[in-house]
């Protein structure tokens, strides 16, 4: 049986994360849920906390997904401690550059407040690179619902909260888009059949790594 440990993102503890986690033990996953602090420690510190949990776990073989914040926590995590048992990551919905919602909440004093720690290293950018060796995938959403009814010129397309274009980077081994909500990505049964596909194989059903995901011009950065 292999292992899948699953990763929240900000404000939330990881029961938003429920209805995955028991999609993957129903699919024959050993699934564990790690939770963190996300507003009042760093992701750097957080990814910290993460690799005591994963070094205690009894497995040859560790997947990771991470929602939003907590796949930028994942990022920390392969960098800092590149020595990871074997294994996929797979991010849904997480800004792997600066995230436009962010930037915006960051310029007034209770947006601060609200993102707290999660900015340093995390989603204003700055986030270490990731190991061409460890296969990652990129699973993005494209129906606006979320922030991005409130928080004006979040680049479209995007899934309410995080932008298509802010989910990628070169090192990438797959990415995808899927007509889904940033929330809606953790409830959605076509995203976990194609996470468990990426963890299976390396690559989601309908793969996209030959042509990268579809990014109007006026959006490319």
């Amino acid at each position: 049986m292999e292992t899948v440990i699953l990763v929240h993102g900000l404000w939330v503890n990881g029961t938003d994360m429920t209805v995955l986690r028991r999609r993957l033990v129903q699919a024959g996953y050993d699934a564990h849920q790690f939770s963190y602090p996300s507003v009042r420690e760093p992701p750097a510190a957080n990814a910290m906390a993460l690799q005591t949990f994963v070094r205690e776990l009894d497995a040859e073989r560790v997947h990771f997904v991470g929602h939003s914040l907590g796949g930028v926590v994942l990022r920390h995590l392969f960098h800092d401690y590149p020595e990871q048992r074997p294994g996929r990551v797979v991010t849904l919905g997480t800004p792997h550059r600066p995230s436009t919602a962010a930037v915006k909440l960051a310029r007034w004093l209770p947006g601060r407040f609200a993102l707290g720690e999660s900015v340093r290293q995390g989603l204003l950018g700055g986030l270490p690179p990731w190991p061409a060796d460890r296969d990652l995938g990129s699973i993005a959403g494209t129906l606006r619902m979320g922030l991005g009814m409130v928080i004006p010129d979040i680049p479209s397309p995007n899934d309410g909260t995080v932008a298509l274009i802010e989910t990628h980077i070169p090192a990438l081994k797959d990415h995808i888009t899927l007509p889904v909500s940033h929330f809606g990505l953790l409830l959605s049964r076509r995203v976990f059949h194609e996470v468990d596909h990426f963890l299976k194989h390396g690559r989601f059903r309908n793969s996209s790594a030959r042509t990268g995901p579809h990014v109007p011009p006026e959006h490319r950065r």
